[in-house]
């Protein structure tokens, strides 16, 4: 029955620092994970202002050429 015991006592002791173990690694993976996914989430942010900078650009460039081509119909007659 000690024998039982011990075995058991041991196997348990063995188990508890793998699952510590396979817990630790998963945090690390974890953390890789997090880690790639926010690079992932700066750079669509990066190029999501890239774009909109873009966008505020040609719509100030089409803002003046507008005016212009006005000025020139008013001007012209």
């Amino acid at each position: 029955m000690k024998d039982d015991l011990t075995a058991t006592i041991i196997e348990t002791h063995r188990d508890v620092r793998w699952i510590c173990r396979t817990l630790e690694e998963m945090k690390e993976t974890d953390a890789d994970f997090e880690g790639r996914l926010r690079d992932l989430e700066g750079w669509r942010a990066e190029k999501a202002g890239a774009e909109r900078r873009m966008g505020g650009v040609c719509a100030g460039l089409s803002g003046v050429v507008g005016g212009a081509v006005a000025w020139m119909f008013q001007w012209i007659g």
